[in-house]
């Protein structure tokens, strides 16, 4: 039997924590710099985008198409840079806003379900301060949008199944279309695999075909979804090619793939997935574990076969890790699609069987990990982790107007980013192309100058994390016929 009202934490504790989590992330927006590499890699596609008014291909440099992902994170941190300007606040602000809305159909979900706002308030502060979610929503990324894509999806299809208005359907189809244009076939992969394993139990599939719109619902997924994956790959082709086989099937099944044209494939032991989402679902793991032990054991579980809306959401958890538990190439945000349902399903559980009320003050523990790590980002880690600070310390000098930035070695994205494209990256043998330069350069670099510009004389401006900014001009002696002015 469902619990008392009285079992439930009190709803100004749980619409504080909602609103608390959610307020402080807004405000950490801007308190931090675009973190390398993930963040700086797509901020600065973002304002390349913005830039040279391409919309159609995001560009990993100015004329290197960026094929690893739909355009869909590009357009929303390019909105915020049209809207607010190049700032970190403008790149980050549009996917914050997709993650609110993320939190209003879980609300809308759990509302709609359990007849009783208290319970979506309930359920979206859990999802609110899980810390993972709340993280990576505030974050310039592919996976809030995914997110976003999926659940418009899961909760259109049980409110179509449920015999809602005619609209949930069309709703369906219109997130699978977001999702492809998130982060491609992969959102319908993961919404298919979570229908699956819930239709076939109790032959819930004969039904299938009634519920959804599926002659105009797949017209209309056509029309939004299509139309861009033409014009792609007509504009650069391969792109095709390189997304669908390489993207969706070999990162997946070859460890350690070696194809990946935009950085390091992330090989890790099968089955990891698991441990992600042990640590994504932070700080309400433990609590979800312990109530889904207890219902087992009391045999409580059984009550849901009715509806089958708890096995719903099990499913629809299910599902990408069951998909990526094949996946050699994961990361953490992986496990994001997941975290909806694991939200409403910690408040589906305490409805039959309350744990004691302190463990549901976990999510308290989130607003204060998020001011710690946004501390640390802030005033310490930021700064190994992006070249904001030197790059800032770059456009003061006088001479910065002028001439050319180059980086040896490696060139982060987030040098790229706040120099606004002006940083450049010289590879092979220094000796080969320092000798021909003219004018004065700045050069950022990890090693003893004294090893690389024998013939040059060099003042250092910076030293962050590291890297050094140095000024350099040829002494006279090296550039016959070319007269520098002495620098001291």
């Amino acid at each position: 039997m469902p619990l008392k009202s009285n079992t439930f934490p009190s709803s100004k504790l749980l619409l504080l924590l909602l609103l608390g989590c959610v307020v402080l992330r807004l405000l950490s927006l801007g308190l931090y710099p675009l973190m390398d590499t993930t963040e700086a890699r797509y901020g600065e596609m973002a304002r390349i985008m913005v830039e040279t008014g391409n919309w159609i291909t995001p560009m990993f440099d100015y004329n290197v198409p960026f094929w690893g992902k739909p355009p869909m994170f590009a357009w929303l941190s390019g909105l915020g840079f049209s809207l607010f300007g190049i700032t970190e606040f403008a790149a980050r602000i549009p996917h914050l806003l997709v993650g609110i809305g993320i939190l209003y159909l879980v609300y809308f979900l759990t509302k709609e379900y359990f007849d009783s706002k208290k319970m979506g308030i309930f359920s979206s502060a859990v999802l609110a301060s899980t810390f993972s979610f709340l993280l990576i929503s505030g974050a310039v990324t592919a996976d809030t949008a995914l997110t976003f894509s999926i659940t418009l999806s899961m909760v259109s299809f049980w409110q179509a199944w449920n015999n809602k208005h005619p609209i949930w359907g069309y709703l369906f189809f219109i997130g699978l279309a977001l999702g492809m244009l998130s982060k491609g076939p992969l959102a319908v992969v993961l919404v298919g695999i979570s229908l699956t394993l819930w239709l076939i139990p109790n032959y819930r599939w004969k039904r299938l075909w009634e519920v959804l719109p599926w002659g105009y619902g797949s017209l209309l997924f056509l029309i939004l979804s299509i139309p861009w994956y033409a014009i792609a790959e007509y504009r650069t082709p391969g792109f095709l090619d390189y997304f669908i086989v390489g993207e969706h099937i070999k990162r997946f099944i070859i460890g350690g793939w070696q194809g990946d044209l935009y950085g390091t494939a992330h090989e890790r032991t099968r089955g990891t997935i698991w441990v992600y989402a042990v640590v994504a679902m932070l700080p309400w793991t433990p609590l979800l574990i312990a109530q889904w032990i207890r219902l087992i054991r009391t045999g409580q579980d059984t009550q849901e076969s009715s509806n089958g809306f708890g096995s719903f959401l099990i499913a629809w958890m299910l599902a990408p890790l069951l998909l990526f538990t094949f996946a050699g190439n994961i990361l953490l945000t992986y496990v994001m699609p997941a975290l909806p349902a694991a939200a409403i399903l910690v408040v589906h559980y305490h409805r039959y069987r309350a744990l004691p009320k302190w463990l549901y003050s976990l999510g308290l523990v989130t607003p204060i990990l998020l001011i710690a790590f946004i501390s640390a980002l802030h005033f310490h880690y930021g700064e190994i982790r992006s070249d904001k600070k030197i790059m800032t310390i770059w456009k003061l000098q006088d001479e910065s107007k002028a001439d050319d930035l180059f980086y040896l070695r490696s060139r982060p994205f987030s040098s790229e980013f706040y120099s606004s494209g002006k940083a450049l990256q010289r590879s092979g043998d220094v000796h080969s192309w320092l000798p021909k330069q003219e004018k004065p350069f700045f050069i950022v670099q990890k090693i003893d100058r004294s090893a690389v510009y024998p013939n040059w004389t060099c003042s250092e401006r910076a030293e962050i994390a590291k890297k050094k900014l140095l000024f350099c001009e040829p002494t006279p002696q090296t550039v016959p016929n070319t007269k520098v002015p002495n620098t001291k």
